[in-house]
């Protein structure tokens, strides 16, 4: 790691006590820098703001993060910074401490080297049999239980693979392990709808909005893996792979498409990504 913050402070040992580590008790948020910045800090703090205020966790100031986070990229172009808010220190037991002390963490790492052809000639998908757990109070939000996302990335290795490909109890597609997912069909962007199970990804938010200014009708449903084979062209998204096209899933495969293209173009030309 080249920086690594703890509540403001260099260091790297959290207590055995705190609720992050007991209980999964946190969100987390993965950010690109770009040039000592984050461009899509604005998409990382809402979603922030809203799964504190699901769990029922203090908001820390956005200022004081905002110090943490310079303290951390000041002196790096491009990079990877990760933020883990956990509830904090608490005696045994699930009830909620009457006083939180919220745990503040930063990880500064390096950006993955993710081949070119990524990005332009698209992934393999693996179908992973793991399933989502459906609950709607957890939904959409970050928090730091993803042991369903590491069963269903352990299912493939080496590869031939570069995401899985994850469905709820009722076969329903949600997203990939570690990104959401897009398909267009006769002049319709789809992706799933997350408010029962799955992550509302930041790069999400971002295509959807800019699947809007381009006047691409877009459509938010449940839909079954044959629904998704019928697709002219599919992708996914994360906030920093930005969009890769999908060139294999489901023993089918796919081209390259001017909707991803197009928007590809676009999130290059706002975001560098």
């Amino acid at each position: 790691m080249k920086c690594v913050l703890l509540n403001g402070k260099p260091g790297s040992e959290i207590s055995i006590l705190d609720r992050g580590l007991q209980y999964g008790d946190g969100l987390f948020e993965t950010m690109r820098v770009h040039h000592q910045s984050i461009p899509l800090w604005k998409y990382h703090w809402d979603r922030l703001q809203h799964g504190c205020e699901r769990l029922k966790i203090p908001l820390p100031d956005e200022q004081l993060l905002s110090q943490e986070i310079q303290q951390c990229i000041s002196a790096t172009d491009h990079a990877v910074l990760k933020l883990i808010l956990t509830r904090g220190i608490g005696q045994r037991g699930y009830v909620i401490p009457d006083r939180c002390e919220v745990s503040r963490i930063f990880l500064l790492g390096e950006i993955p080297a993710y081949p070119e052809q990524f990005q332009k000639k698209g992934v393999r998908i693996h179908s992973c049999k793991t399933p989502l757990g459906i609950n709607p109070v957890l939904a959409g939000i970050k928090h730091l239980n993803r042991l369903e996302q590491i069963l269903a990335r352990s299912e493939w290795q080496g590869n031939e693979y570069q995401e899985g490909l994850m469905c709820d109890t009722n076969g329903f597609v949600i997203e990939g392990t570690m990104s959401n997912i897009f398909w267009f069909y006769n002049g319709t962007l789809y992706t799933p709808d997350l408010t029962a199970c799955g992550v509302a990804g930041v790069m999400r938010e971002i295509v959807i909005q800019l699947a809007k200014e381009q006047s691409i009708s877009i459509k938010m449903g449940l839909w079954s893996t044959k629904e998704l084979l019928k697709a002219e062209e599919i992708f996914i998204s994360n906030s920093l792979i930005g969009i890769w096209p999908v060139s294999y899933i489901l023993n089918r495969t796919f081209p390259v498409g001017p909707v991803t293209q197009q928007l590809q173009s676009t999130l290059q030309a706002k975001y560098a990504i």
